[in-house]
């Protein structure tokens, strides 16, 4: 029988032989490898064989090494019938013994499974051939060999001859693939790999990959090496210099050791201490005259200053946080209790971050902005804050800002160059995490030198800021554990962008009594400190106090209200430099001989019914105003003349009220060719002041109607709305500052419209208890509440000039029922005449009675 017929009897012809699973290893044919065996099943297998003659048994490799027990599908099918050649049983049981290699095995079928594993195999067979073809790879895998042996310095001469002189294809792939393949499952490939020509080719792929591995290894150690030795040799040489230097007497430079002090005693994080020294290095190679000197040194002064680990020692307490602001702030009980909200939600959040909830980017939350006039406290507030948290504050003015350098700093390169401003304030502070006020970020403009609100984006942002960068330093800086807070008058000049990432809290005006308890409390004492006063040698009364503040101040904050103080103290500190014995007391009688007269009457402006003439409701960056509208009609030829310095918005609503005016003429009982000889001056006083918005819609109709028509305006009353071309009045902002205006202006009725009645909850409750608010939402009921029904006589009209009306709040009895409806072309009669002169001021039953209260009850809705 020929040796391919035995071969081919011996695949029909299973064999049965324990089975040996390993892990992460693979045994090639022709091949030796030591093997400790530990598991119980496979030391059974292994006695087992050893009691056999030949003393032969199957190694296969598992699919998963972490499996300790492996089942049949766990163990590769291709393996290798091995001879344990030599075995030697270890002190803990287990068994170290060598292997040799005899040929691949296909196991067919597992006989059993306890107490060992004991497999039926076949022999698959393998192709022999002998050709050029074979003859070449196996020359070229030589080569390969000889290559990667020389690179990888591992093999012993003996070795690399003993491959070498290997001819035989199945020899020398599998003596290869044994010594050369390390990877488990390019191992277990090649095991299955039947042709001997096939695994050669892939054996020589693995090699030359592994020959441009070492060779790109050789590549970088050799230029490493000679990095060092250019270091060391410039040590060495550095060395010789500073010997030289010595004995010649020349003293060693002090500025870069005390650097190199500087460095040592400062925390960084690693890759800025590895850019302080090559700096430093830099600075030491740099010969005295150079003018890199001036840039190097600076920027490593400032990267030594930076807080890059340094922290200040910081809590929250909600008791002791409450008892500071009230200490620093009289009244803004809502917003004192929104910023104890926001900070114990910033508190929770950075706990549940330190367990692992949050990540140090989520547990910093919105950032807190102030929005509200100037003088009400925002800064203020600001400080209060970093006082409750124990934290250092910081204060950025941010007005005016229209260059990104001013936030990211100037490029090295320019001459005078310095960081941003975010990064000065870091330094001057010196801990990592202060409360940083950014004042005036709605003053923030752009121009063609970048956007620093862009800028701001980065800093504000929880997503970025912990990588920062800065264009001067050129490294990133850590902002995440920097507490942002922002401050600005008008919120919708803030930046989209930078709006959406805030959390806005709204601060209005004080009322009185908030003025004049600040004035008391906290304005006069400073005051009086700084002009060198003590509180004995001059004493303001409340009764004078609120004199001062209603007589002389007409703002939101009380600013103004400081400014008076210090013009009383340097007036008493004067008498009191020339009688030392001096006890100032002020009175309302001798007030004027420290401010001089009021600038301010408690009377509302509007003081009589007049015709053209309504008050409208604004709202400016210094709070509310009041806003008076004059309309004066001429012979001419229809011409509309507007004044006052007002903006395209108020234009409009200028033009949309005469449009509607027009198209209502008939029922307003104009003429309806009224245009073609009358000409229309709409004037607001105040020329210097810029004006705009749409909020004097209808009280330019209304001035408007009351020219055209002689209907006088009511007095003591104020309005604010938008205007359409049908007579709509639409919704407006800024309603709390504008009633503050009204309040403060002693004017106790005011018109607003009907979709702004959920603002009035945010009015506080003494100013919205003492005014009549009537709700509209069209021009007809705007017209019934606004004008008299007739117009005034010669003779009303002369005592109504001469005569000054008191206003006050209407009480619910002097309330007077009115149609829901009543057409304006009806005739006038005499009885029609004398009421309107009698009910002069009163309103239509449409208005919030002052007693009435938000809780528990609703609104009665205006008549449709």
């Amino acid at each position: 029988m020929s040796e391919q017929e035995r071969q081919e009897s011996n695949t029909d012809n299973f064999e049965s032989y324990p089975l040996v699973a390993l892990k992460n290893m693979v045994v090639f044919p022709r091949t030796r490898m030591t093997l400790a065996v530990a598991r119980e099943k496979s030391v059974r297998a292994v006695e087992e064989a050893i009691m056999q003659p030949d003393r032969l048994l199957v190694a296969s490799s598992q699919r998963d090494p972490d499996i300790d027990d492996p089942e049949p599908k766990d163990i590769y099918p291709i393996g290798t019938l091995v001879e344990v050649t030599t075995l030697h049983r270890q002190p803990d049981g287990s068994l170290q013994m060598l292997l040799s290699g005899i040929r691949r095995v296909q196991i067919e079928e597992y006989d059993e499974l306890e107490p060992f594993l004991r497999v039926s195999v076949v022999t698959p067979q393998e192709i022999h051939t002998r050709d050029p073809q074979v003859d070449a790879v196996v020359r070229h895998a030589t080569n390969l060999f000889e290559r990667y042996a020389q690179l990888n310095r591992r093999f012993s001469v003996e070795d690399i001859n003993s491959i070498v002189a290997l001819k035989s294809a199945p020899r020398l792939s599998d003596m290869l693939a044994a010594h050369l393949v390390t990877d488990p499952e390019q191992q277990q490939d090649l095991l299955e790999t039947f042709d001997p020509l096939a695994r050669l080719e892939k054996i020589c792929v693995i090699m030359g990959n592994e020959i441009e591995i070492l060779e790109l290894e050789a590549t970088i150690r050799n230029r490493v090496r000679s990095q060092v030795d250019r270091t060391q040799k410039e040590f060495y040489l550095r060395e010789q210099l500073r010997a030289i230097q010595e004995e010649l007497g020349i003293e060693t430079s002090s500025e870069v050791n005390e650097l190199l002090a500087r460095l040592n005693e400062k925390s960084m994080p690693p890759e800025i201490i590895v850019r302080v020294r090559k700096e430093i290095d830099r600075l030491e190679r740099t010969p005295p005259q150079s003018a890199e000197i001036a840039v190097l040194r600076p920027y490593i002064d400032w990267l030594l200053a930076l807080p890059w680990t340094e922290r200040s020692d910081d809590g929250f307490n909600i008791d002791s946080t409450r008892r500071v602001l009230d200490e620093d702030h009289y009244g803004l009980e809502g917003i004192k209790e929104r910023i104890i909200e926001f900070l114990a939600v910033r508190e929770l959040r950075q706990k549940l971050a330190s367990r692992g909830g949050y990540t140090r980017k989520e547990s910093q939350g919105q950032i807190l902005c102030f929005i509200g006039p100037p003088g009400v406290g925002k800064t203020s507030l600001g400080r209060s804050i970093a006082r409750a948290l124990g934290r250092k504050f910081a204060r950025i003015s941010l007005g005016g800002v229209h260059d990104e350098a001013e936030i990211r700093g100037h490029r090295r390169t320019y001459v005078g160059a310095l960081p941003g401003r975010i990064i000065q304030s870091m330094k001057t502070v010196g801990v990592r995490n202060p409360v940083f006020l950014l004042d005036e970020i709605d003053k923030l403009s752009a121009e063609y030198r970048g956007d620093p609100a862009a800028a701001l984006l980065e800093v504000l942002d929880p997503e970025q800021n912990s990588n920062f960068t800065d264009h001067y330093l050129e490294v990133p800086f850590d902002l995440s554990e920097v507490f942002f807070i922002c401050t600005g008058n008008v919120k919708y000049q803030i930046p989209r962008a930078l709006a959406d990432r805030m959390d806005i809290i709204d601060l209005p005006g004080y009322m009185l009594e908030e003025k004049v308890n600040i004035g008391l409390r906290h304005l006069l004492p400073s005051v009086l400190a700084e002009h060198g006063l003590t509180p004995e040698q001059l004493k303001i009364p409340q009764s004078v106090m609120q004199q001062i503040v209603t007589g002389y101040t007409r703002e939101a904050g009380v600013r103004n209200l400081e400014r008076q103080l210090a013009m009383i103290c340097r007036k008493a500190a004067r008498r009191i430099i020339e009688k030392p014995d001096a006890h100032l007391r002020l009175t309302i009688n001798s007030l004027e001989q420290y401010l001089g007269t009021p600038r301010y009457i408690e009377s509302p402006i509007v003081q009589k019914t007049q015709v053209g003439v309504a008050m409208c409701l604004a709202v400016t960056e210094m709070g509310g105003i009041l806003l008076p509208v004059e309309v004066a009609t001429m012979a001419g030829k229809g011409e509309l003349l507007i004044t006052g310095q007002l903006g395209e918005v108020m234009r409009e609503s200028a033009y949309a009220a005469l449009s509607y005016i027009r198209s209502r003429a008939e029922e307003l009982q104009i003429d309806p060719n009224f245009q073609d000889s009358t000409d229309l001056h709409i004037h607001m006083p105040e020329n210097a002041l810029p004006k705009d918005g749409p909020s004097a819609g209808i009280t330019i109709a209304t001035a408007l109607i009351s020219a055209l028509t002689g209907r006088p305006v009511r007095s003591g009353i104020a309005m604010t709305g938008e205007i359409t071309l049908r007579g709509r009045v639409l919704g407006v902002g800024g309603l709390k500052e504008k009633v503050l205006a009204a309040h403060h202006a002693n004017i106790y009725k005011l018109l607003i419209p009907l979709e702004n009645k959920k603002d009035l909850a945010e009015i506080p409750a003494k100013i919205r208890q003492s005014i009549n608010f009537i709700l509209v939402d069209s021009m007809d009921q705007v017209i019934e509440a606004a004008l008299l029904k007739t117009p005034l006589n010669g003779e009303s009209r002369e005592r109504d000039e001469q005569s000054t009306p008191q206003v006050r709040p209407l009480r619910l009895d002097e309330r007077e029922a009115v149609p829901r409806e009543r057409k304006l072309r009806r005739p006038i009669t005499p009885d029609d005449e004398r009421k309107d002169e009698e009910n002069e001021h009163e309103l239509p039953a449409l208005i919030i009675p002052p007693a009435e209260r938000l809780s528990g009850e609703s609104y009665p809705h205006a008549p449709a």
